[in-house]
């Protein structure tokens, strides 16, 4: 496969940054996108130039971090995979593929392709754990009983790994579901609910805090995420912040 790559160079926050177009030839179809990117860079280095900087790190859809903006869609055109597992069969011979960050006001670009997405760091921190002191007392987990679809749905909750495709997608940069699936992984657990009122005040608070935009049910946010996590989280948390709210 011989193809375009418009690949958006930008060399720190301060940079304007731009479109640069690269040529690159014998792409096998079984190549991962990283693995192409990696070729790219590979030829790069050799003519002396800088090559593109990316995130990547386990490169088995697990992490998030390899999250790139390719044709207009977060992770690309394939559903329900990362970037590092879009394979160049999706594409054809002769095709030009724009390769973007993240755009979001709260995904400040780093360089290149690499954006800071540790305003999620920040919203976790402000209240997405358990602190539960069990010194002297503690309880096997399994001798409280959960719903069964209450576990289950707290499991789909957790899958979500934080890339940021929600709000790459989102016409308003907004995290709700990446923070409803937060507080829902929690919210429906029995261990969780202890701290359930302030965890979704000071979730959506840090939330707002880091300058995400507001859920407006789209639901381009579900239709690209990697991990299918579902609208119904985001309901969840609006439950879970006008009950505290309520509460004072």
């Amino acid at each position: 496969m011989n193809l375009t790559l418009k690949i958006w160079r930008q060399a720190n926050a301060n940079d304007k940054g731009k479109m640069v177009d690269y040529k690159i030839s014998d792409v096998s179809p079984d190549m991962s996108f990283l693995e192409m990117l990696d070729v790219l860079n590979n030829e790069l280095i050799e003519k002396g130039e800088e090559p593109v900087a990316f995130d990547h790190d386990c490169r088995e859809g697990i992490c998030g971090s390899c999250s790139l903006y390719i044709n207009g869609e977060a992770h690309g055109p394939d559903r329900g995979v990362t970037t590092c597992q879009l394979h160049m069969r999706m594409f054809k011979d002769g095709d030009t593929i724009f390769i973007e960050p993240f755009r979001a006001k709260a995904f400040p670009v780093i360089k290149d392709l690499v954006v800071d997405r540790t305003a999620f760091d920040r919203i976790q921190h402000a209240g997405g754990f358990i602190s539960v002191n069990t010194s002297g007392n503690t309880i096997d987990a399994n001798a409280i009983p959960v719903n069964k679809e209450n576990a289950d749905d707290a499991f789909s909750a957790a899958t979500c790994i934080g890339c940021g495709a929600c709000v790459a997608s989102c016409k308003n940069s907004s995290a709700m579901l990446f923070v409803g699936a937060k507080v829902s992984q929690f919210a429906l657990l029995p261990q969780g609910r202890v701290e359930a009122t302030d965890r979704v005040l000071n979730m959506v608070n840090q939330m707002d805090a880091e300058g995400f935009g507001n859920c407006t049910n789209t639901g381009a946010c579900e239709v690209e995420c990697p991990k299918g996590i579902s609208l119904e989280n985001i309901a969840r948390m609006n439950r879970e912040y006008l009950a505290a709210s309520l509460k004072g």
